[in-house]
């Protein structure tokens, strides 16, 4: 006979920083491959543009593309008083720095702040504090980081309560036991997120398919196994979880580096390398060109150039900003998605790209995993869902992203989902 529940139906999502889907196999992941074959599998699950974790975070915590909740890179350009200033925005200093010059972090509710008086949100996160703190900015819920943790009121969780883990693989394992420890097994809220940051920091700092990166995808394998155990032995104890593993953006071989702003510099479209008048934002794989209000005769000449460059994939200019689910204002002129092809690296593994010269003396990683644009492989996130009415072993191969996650979570707990851009999955 069914158990009678011992208490509300609750979500618990793992999310791999960086898996792209074809790395989903029985010889490289054969925990995640197992948990395939009884989840709902979505074969054209793809990102948000660009497909940077912090804007990914956003529109998964939101259900909402950029231009609703309004973070559109991991380095934006923003008016400070009448001058554009660069910001990197995983540095814990952002969401102060963005309310205080827009009067908001994000435009839209969170999972955190729309779960807050219906079982919370609690998520743990090892990837950059601003990344994590997209999930929750405003202090709704508790949020997990080696930067700082928070609970409502974003007041300061201190002492042994805090997570105080590496930005490695150890420190995923690490903040993988917390999670079952705390969210799973003790406190089980409504949502429990747990964000690690491999593989993707690994694929950032050495070739696709190297001896190094297999091992990191074994490793956060291995992680998966843990929670997904957790889970299984809290459903038998009665528990009603719905179980989403998956990630937020792939990754694609860097085939060049790009130096945009010395070539607008040589084009006559930029004053000087540092300059305000145009600004780049580099977003890996994408950037960002600001063009200053004072300066925008300019901008209709930036576009003949971008159409000349062998690096741009796709430029979206002011009036197409809309299609690429990027809002038209804020100085915001171009949003290019740079050139990717299917051609191999050394390893085999296909899928190059051009990336942008990151700023200052940041490393472009040639050879290096790197990810942003709208590049096949990039764009071919993970996700599966175990329990509800998901069906073991379905394949969904109706077009889903990123932003249909929060409606997904919110449908499952009987919560309203209205207000946002994605759609339950439960419908398709």
């Amino acid at each position: 006979m069914p158990q009678d529940r011992k208490g509300p139906s609750r979500v618990v999502a793992v999310i791999l920083d960086g898996l792209r889907r074809d790395f989903v196999t029985a010889e490289l992941t054969p925990n995640l491959a197992t948990l395939r074959s009884r989840s709902t599998w979505f074969s054209d699950y793809r990102s948000v543009f660009p497909s940077v974790t912090r804007v990914v975070s956003s529109s998964f915590a939101t259900g909402c593309r950029p231009a609703r909740h309004g973070l559109v890179g991991n380095t934006v350009a923003l008016y400070d008083g009448d001058e554009l200033s660069l910001f990197d925005v995983g540095l814990p200093t952002f969401l102060d720095d963005k309310l205080r010059l827009t009067g908001h972090v994000l435009n839209e509710p969170t999972l955190a702040e729309r779960l807050a008086d219906c079982g919370g949100a609690i998520i743990y996160n090892n990837v950059s504090p601003g990344a994590a703190y997209m999930h929750d900015p405003n202090g709704y819920g508790h949020v997990y980081h080696r930067a700082g943790s928070f609970g409502p009121g974003r007041k300061p969780i201190q002492g042994d309560d805090a997570l105080c883990v590496t930005a490695d693989l150890a420190g995923d394992r690490r903040a993988t036991e917390r999670f079952i420890a705390d969210v799973v097994n003790t406190r089980r809220p409504a949502f429990g997120l747990l964000w690690l940051g491999d593989p993707d920091k690994t694929q950032h700092a050495v070739p696709l398919g190297s001896d190094e990166h297999r091992a990191a995808l074994a490793a956060v394998d291995t992680n998966v196994a843990m929670v997904a155990a957790a889970v299984d032995a809290a459903r038998l104890a009665g528990d009603d979880i719905l179980l989403l593993v998956g990630s937020d953006h792939g990754h694609e071989t860097v085939s060049e580096v790009v130096d945009i702003v010395a070539e607008l510099v040589a084009a006559g479209l930029k004053n000087d390398a540092d300059s305000r008048d145009v600004v780049v934002a580099p977003n890996g794989t994408a950037a960002h060109i600001y063009v200053d209000r004072r300066y925008a005769a300019r901008i209709p000449e930036i576009g003949r150039f971008l159409e000349t460059r062998p690096w741009v994939g796709r430029a979206f200019g002011p009036d197409q900003l809309s299609e690429a689910g990027l809002p038209p204002d804020g100085g915001l002129s171009f949003a290019i998605a740079l050139a990717s092809d299917d051609m191999p690296n050394g390893n085999g593994v296909v899928g190059r790209s051009f990336a942008a010269k990151p700023v200052g003396d940041k490393s472009g990683r040639l050879g290096c995993g790197q990810h942003g644009g709208l590049g096949r492989f990039e764009q071919s996130p993970v996700l599966m869902l175990d329990g509800g009415s998901f069906q073991p072993g379905r394949c969904v191969d109706a077009p889903a992203s990123v932003i249909d996650v929060a409606p997904t979570v919110l449908h499952f707990l009987g919560q309203s989902h209205d207000s946002v851009d994605g759609r339950p999955l439960q419908t398709l």
